[in-house]
């Protein structure tokens, strides 16, 4: 038997524009909260509160259109998944589209604006500067593609994130982590990249 929710989804599988806004109506506030809840990561990443709205409403869209009642999660648990994964794939994109358009210019001593450290520093040990010898931009190049060769896709994705000038903070809400996660994550790739100036 179907209840109120699925209802309106099967009216929206017959082109009821009704029932997409009343399910818009009734979920608004949850989609809302998601939208407040990656803001600060998207002014970061330079991306426009319009853009964060739009990917919000192609998620609930993705979500009403897909749904299948034959699966266990309710209507609601999938529309939040599904808005929430859209929010969080157009920050990873954001993320890895600044870094690129920053890697020509970049260097270790590059400034990160939002937090004001350079690159060394976001990875280096409180008591030495694993990336000291490292200053020639080309140096630095071939250094970012040793690192990211070593690195699991996990390590991957939070090192792209630091680089691209994220805090800890944001990484773990993007990638749906405790900050702990992140900072172990921190913690291996200052290993890896250690182990790799240790070889050059």
């Amino acid at each position: 038997m179907f209840n109120q929710d699925e209802e309106l989804i099967e009216l929206v599988h017959e082109n009821s524009e009704e029932a997409k806004s009343a399910l818009f109506n009734k979920y608004k506030d949850k989609i809302d909260y998601l939208i407040r809840k990656y803001t600060p990561v998207a002014k970061t990443l330079g991306i426009d509160i319009k853009d964060l709205n739009q990917e919000a409403l192609l998620g609930f869209t993705d979500a009403i259109l897909n749904y299948d009642s034959s699966k266990d999660a309710s209507v609601a648990t999938f529309i939040c998944l599904c808005v929430e994964r859209k929010i969080k794939k157009a920050c990873l994109k954001a993320g890895t589209i600044k870094n690129k358009t920053m890697k020509d210019s970049l260097s270790l001593e590059y400034m990160y604006e939002n937090i004001n450290l350079p690159l060394k520093e976001l990875i280096e040990d409180v008591d030495s500067d694993p990336l000291i010898k490292v200053s020639q931009d080309e140096e630095y190049e071939e250094l970012l593609r040793s690192i990211r060769e070593t690195l699991t896709d996990n390590e991957r994705e939070v090192f792209e994130l630091l680089i691209a000038g994220l805090n800890y903070k944001d990484i773990a809400v993007i990638l749906d982590k405790e900050p702990k996660q992140i900072d172990n994550a921190r913690e291996r790739i200052k290993t890896k990249i250690k182990k790799i100036l240790e070889s050059r």
